[in-house]
């Protein structure tokens, strides 16, 4: 299951994906707080299904959006698109409705759940079917509309009171829309072919949210009522101006108008390209990714292309309409249609896109900035237990390697701030010391170190590690003393055992515990110092190894002998090795040393 503290997420609203281990899209949900809602379910007891559901999740996505009535269209969209097992209550197909104006004479203006592409224009889909009704209301209040087939008889308009309905008539060779306000008055009027049309044209704007011609027009009539005193007709334009302010306009998850579309949001930072990836399918937005990618030396419009064209080939994006707040032309192929929207609905996507970018490089660099205060917090933490001088945050280890005194190494590894610094790692052949004597190689390699530093008078640690115990510790501190900088530094010893720290004149150590932060740092410390003198030391073998034996052959030199080593690995295949075998890694003349040579050494 995934560790929940270590995932941030936002307050907005959108739509969250969980993924399991086959990367599989189990459960899609939606939520005006992303941050709340997801984290609500690691926090809280649920049935077995949901319990069961969360013990699968190994990675979550999210999809900012600009409103819950947003996300409520996503994830619908990415039910349908996906079919995530977990999900029951969109699985049913359910689909939202739209208002459609019928391609006709006289066009109808109604609510549907079928989308047919026979020319007529769909506004939505809506997820409040209630305020989509309440909208097409106000819209019959302000411009009366058909809404059936049929002619209306008068039995028909008593049998509707207080609804709206209108019927067509024909008079002297014109035809006609008969067309009345709330029944229960019976006022009815007439209205031409060309009126009832105009009036459609308003309904439209209205339906994609453009409401300054339609309001210009209704201002316009209410100051016509008031100038001629009918201040109740101008009191029922305000009215329906007021109801037109508080409607709100759909949403831009889905439109039909889009059909197949890539949206690429892209911005940059002195180190890096962050890219957002919106795929539009029919209108729908069914995937999206954000990638952080580093600038190279070479990096340029061939590997930008590279990433787009991978993103693309990822989530079977077919379609050659991009776009981006970027001019892409001259990055991709001419075959694409490239653009960089400045209104519109398809400003308001690339806007999605831009919203969700700037989210995840925010929560990359969120990441990095709570690491970094965890591992300070460590620090403090480590500096109030051990009663150190100050906080750590330059910490410096050394640690001897050897076998049987043999080619005796030291390893001094540097860590900032909590973060080893490698650049800042050195190592040390012991000169001093042809024995297998610890002590004496720890006084060696500290006095090389500290001596430099003080000619060189560069910064001294905040602390030193030796990996060691008392032994190892006292030979440290000697050689501080000596130096006149015992009284600068802190330092303790580890010694491997029972994971014991050492004070400088402590007989008695003090144990940490054993899953405390502080005591896992002081542990990677000084293992990195070991393996980085273990893989030193290893070098050394390796070349006294191949010295040791085949620099005793006249003629065969140091190419040569790596040239053995690396074909058969070790000095015994050599040794065991036929004349054809030898000639096609070295030749015939050099075979003819090695093997000579060989078979006139006495055996063990």
């Amino acid at each position: 299951m995934i560790d929940i503290k270590k995932i941030d997420l936002p307050n907005s609203s959108g739509v969250y994906k969980f993924i399991n281990h086959k990367s599989n899209i189990i459960y899609v949900g939606k939520s005006k707080s992303l941050n709340k809602r997801v984290k609500s379910y690691f926090q809280k007891q649920h049935n077995n299904k949901i319990s069961k559901m969360v013990s699968e999740i190994k990675k979550i996505e999210f999809v900012i959006s600009e409103s819950e009535h947003d996300a409520l269209l996503l994830e619908n969209n990415l039910i349908k698109e996906y079919k995530p097992k977990y999900n029951i209550l969109l699985r049913d197909d359910k689909t939202y409705p739209w208002v459609t104006i019928k391609k006709e004479r006289f066009p109808r203006v109604f609510l549907t759940r079928k989308y047919i592409k026979d020319g007529s224009e769909y506004f939505g889909p809506y997820t409040n079917v209630k305020a989509i009704n309440t909208l097409l209301s106000i819209i019959n209040n302000i411009y009366p509309i058909r809404v059936s087939n049929y002619n209306l008889s008068q039995k028909k308009i008593n049998d509707t009171k207080n609804k709206i309905g209108l019927s067509i008539h024909s008079k002297n060779g014109h035809t006609l829309i008969l067309g009345f306000e709330k029944l229960s008055t019976k006022k009815q009027r007439l209205l031409s072919e060309k009126v009832y049309n105009n009036n459609i044209n308003f309904v439209r704007e209205i339906l994609k949210g453009n409401f300054k011609n339609v309001k210009k027009n209704l201002k316009n009539q209410m100051k016509v009522f008031a100038t001629s005193l009918e201040f109740e007709k101008s009191q029922s334009i305000k009215e329906k101006l007021d109801l037109l302010d508080k409607y709100q306009s759909k949403s831009i998850i889905v439109s039909d108008r889009h059909n197949d579309l890539d949206v690429i949001g892209i911005i940059e930072d002195i180190n890096s390209y962050f890219i957002n990836y919106l795929k539009i399918n029919n209108g729908m937005i069914i995937g999206s990714e954000s990638l952080k990618v580093k600038k190279k030396l070479s990096f340029g419009k061939k590997e930008l292309r590279q990433i787009i064209m991978s993103l693309k080939l990822r989530y079977d994006s077919l379609n050659n309409n991009i776009i981006s707040n970027i001019n892409l032309k001259k990055i991709i192929s001419n075959e694409f249609k490239t653009t960089v929207p400045k209104a519109g609905e398809k400003k308001k996507l690339l806007d999605m896109s831009l919203k969700n970018l700037l989210f995840f490089k925010k929560n990359l660099y969120n990441e990095k900035k709570e690491r970094k205060t965890k591992r300070l917090s460590i620090l403090v933490d480590l500096k109030n237990k051990l009663n150190l001088k100050k906080i750590p945050f330059h910490i410096e280890c050394f640690d001897i390697s050897n076998i049987q005194g043999k080619n005796t190494v030291a390893s001094m590894i540097l860590f900032k701030d909590g973060y080893p610094s490698k650049k800042e790692y050195r190592k040390y052949k012991i000169k001093t010391v042809d024995k297998p004597d610890d002590f004496e190689s720890m006084r060696e390699v500290v006095f090389r170190r500290y001596s430099r530093i003080l000619e060189e008078k560069n910064q001294l640690p905040d602390l030193i590690i030796i990996d060691g115990g008392k032994g190892q510790l006292s030979s440290a501190c000697e050689v501080l003393r000596t130096l006149k900088i015992y009284n600068k530094v802190n330092i303790i010893g580890i010694a491997k055992k029972l994971e014991e720290i050492y004070f400088p004149k402590d007989p008695f150590p003090v144990l940490l515990g054993k899953k405390s932060e502080q005591l896992k740092l002081i542990q990677n410390i000084r293992n990195e110092a070991h393996r980085f003198a273990i893989n030193y030391h290893k070098t050394l073998r390796s070349n006294t190894f191949i010295k040791s034996e085949l620099e005793e052959i006249y003629g065969i030199g140091n190419i040569t002998r790596i040239k053995l080593m690396k074909a058969f690995g070790s000095l015994e295949k050599i040794k065991k090795a036929d004349k054809n075998e030898l000639i096609k890694i070295i030749g015939n003349n050099k075979t003819e040393k090695v093997f000579n040579y060989f078979s006139n050494t006495p055996k063990d």
